[in-house]
This record gives C-alpha cells, structure tokens and sequence, in this order.
C-alpha cells in the first residue's frame, strides 16, 4: 500500500493497531537488513549511527514545534520523565488523570518518600483545577480511548501560575498537527506513530527546567565529543539537552531516521484531516458523535472476536475494543471494520 509521496507499507491492509505500534516502510526494513547483515559481516560502523540520532532528533523536534538543541533522547518515556521527577522540589503537587498512562504518572507516584504526591482527576475536571498544582503530567491523547486533552481549558486554568506541564504526545505525535512549545516538557516515544522500532524515546525541557534536572544516567553518549572523550574523568557533558542522552540503540536509531524526518516532511493538517476523517466515518456509521481524534474505542458486542475473524489487527484496552488510523490506511480499512461489525 503507498500513502503519502510513496512509501510503502506491505503490512497495512485491515491494520488499525498504529496505536499499540507503528509499521515500518519498505524502505525502513531495506535499510534496517542491511545494517544487520553489515553487523553479520563485522561491517558495521558504529559511528555511523550518530547521523540517525541526529535525523531523528531534528524531527521530533520539527514535530514538536521545539528546537532540536533542547530535545534529549533516551530509551523510554518513563526513563526520560524519572529524570524529571527526580528533580521535583520536596512535597510537589502533582495533578493526572485517572486512568492515564503509567509512563506518565507512576514516575512521580515514586517520589512519594519526598512528600511529592500525585492526585489523579477525570477530564474537564483537571483542566479546570490545573493550576492548583505544581505540576500536571498528562497525555495530549489518551491511549485507552483516544481522548484528546482540552488544551485550551488547560492553559487558561493555569495563566499567571507557575504550574509547570508535562505533555506526553507518544499517541499524538505523527497523527496530529501539534503545537506544544508551550509545555515545560514534551516527551513521546516513537514505536507507535512515529513508525520506528521499539527502544527510543525523546524528551523536550524547557530551558528554566532543564537547568534543574540532573543527568543521573550521564555516559560517554551525552559527552560534548562521545568518541573523544569515553574514558575522560570528569567527562565533559553536552551544553546543551544531549547531556541527557543514554546510548543509542542503534538499529531502532537508524529505522527512526527513516520513518520521523519523512513524517515531519509531510503536511500535518492532510495527515490529521485523513486520519479523523476515516475515524469519523466509522463514528457516523456507528451512530456516534464526530470526534477529534485517530484513536477510538469500541462498545459492540464480541467486538474482538469480530474484528479477528475479519483479519482486522485491533487492540483491547481498558475493557473496550481500540482501532487507530495512520498515514496508510484508507476507506477499504473502514468498509472491513464496518462489515465485521455489521
């Protein structure tokens, strides 16, 4: 299947599961074979792999509306906001909602020993109360429903205070235009909509925050000159957000510079336009209102026994049957979804 100025996408047909992770392209899996039969040969350059990181980190950053100098990398979500929690003054608020994404909360939830506490609030309600709280660590789309945060409610609630706002995109970014400089943090992992294989993730800081966390995983990666300065004492970090780099994965590394500078290349308005679009007709057809959103749960009878026995590749969360729409599925993908549940 090609969408999009040509990629391809062998795998997409009756695939509504972007949201548990994303497919690669062709061209992906041609360049991922070839370094792994390079690493079979002893061919394999490992510096090489630092133009990757740097690709990829440039498109998050182009997805975020950040620049990429503030954008640091790591292994997961969760391993990024750590490091942000770590570094929350003793006895911090902080606000979520019920039912996020562990990712997101547990990080805090951990820090209770320093008086930090986490105090879960359900939608419209977290918006109104966010600035509260010190913090509000929250997902700009939920992953059990596809709930998008009220971004607008949000920020008026917390104009003039210093709540500071973590901002998890990892089921937004690639689906959706985004505009989240305003956050404190934007983090988000890139195996779902991003495309890329598991292993990598990213994490803007703004800069009054970032001068606050420390870099508790500092290695010869988040060095100035990483293949200079690997056994110098003390190292010498990054100036800038890379200070905060862990080791790249190098194979996850190299498919993430395929799939996220040609995500970021696309027009993001088309790219949400198609997504919602296929999601709102199967709202329409179902009888629902029209949504905002890729991502949609399911509440028909024996949901998931249909959807398998159609060959159509779903999840199952929070109780309920969930179906995404990426880049490469198209109106075939609604007919058969429609069709087996019909």
């Amino acid at each position: 299947m090609r969408e999009f100025q040509g990629e391809e996408f062998e795998g997409a047909e009756r695939f509504l599961n972007s949201a548990t992770y994303g497919l690669p392209s062709r061209r992906q899996t041609e360049s991922l074979r070839a370094a792994l039969r390079a690493w079979e040969l002893g061919e394999l350059v490992p510096s090489d792999f630092d133009a990757s990181v740097a690709a990829a980190r440039q498109a998050f950053a182009a997805l975020a509306g950040v620049a990429a100098s503030t954008v640091s990398m790591g292994g997961s979500v969760s391993s990024l906001l750590g490091l942000v929690a770590a570094a929350l003054p003793e006895g911090s608020r902080v606000a979520t909602f019920t039912g996020e994404f562990t990712s997101v909360s547990a990080p805090f939830a951990e820090q209770g020993a320093r008086g930090i506490t986490v105090t879960a609030l359900g939608p419209g309600e977290l918006e109104r109360r966010a600035g509260e709280f010190d913090v509000v660590s929250v997902s700009l789309v939920q992953s059990s429903d596809g709930r998008v945060l009220d971004v607008a409610a949000l920020r008026a609630a917390i104009a003039g205070t210093e709540t500071r706002v973590i901002l998890d995109v990892t089921q937004a970014m690639g689906w959706m235009r985004l505009d989240s400089a305003w956050a404190d943090v934007v983090v988000g992992g890139s195996y779902k909509w991003l495309l890329s294989p598991r292993g990598a993730a990213w994490m803007h800081l703004a800069p009054s925050l970032a001068e606050t966390v420390t870099a508790h995983a500092a290695n010869w990666y988040s060095s100035e000159t990483p293949w200079s300065n690997t056994y110098s004492l003390p190292s010498l970090q990054a100036p800038d957000a890379r200070r905060l780099d862990s080791s790249p994965a190098w194979f996850t590394l190299l498919g993430a510079a395929t799939a996220m500078p040609w995500l970021a290349s696309l027009d993001a308005t088309a790219v949400q336009e198609h997504c919602i679009g296929l999601a709102n007709r199967v709202r329409a057809e179902l009888g629902l209102p029209p949504g905002d959103s890729a991502i949609l749960a399911l509440d028909a009878p024996d949901a998931a026994g249909r959807l398998a026995d159609a060959g159509i590749r779903a999840a199952v969360r929070a109780g309920r049957v969930r179906v995404s729409f990426h880049v490469y599925n198209t109106d075939d993908d609604v007919d058969a979804l429609l069709a087996a549940l019909a």
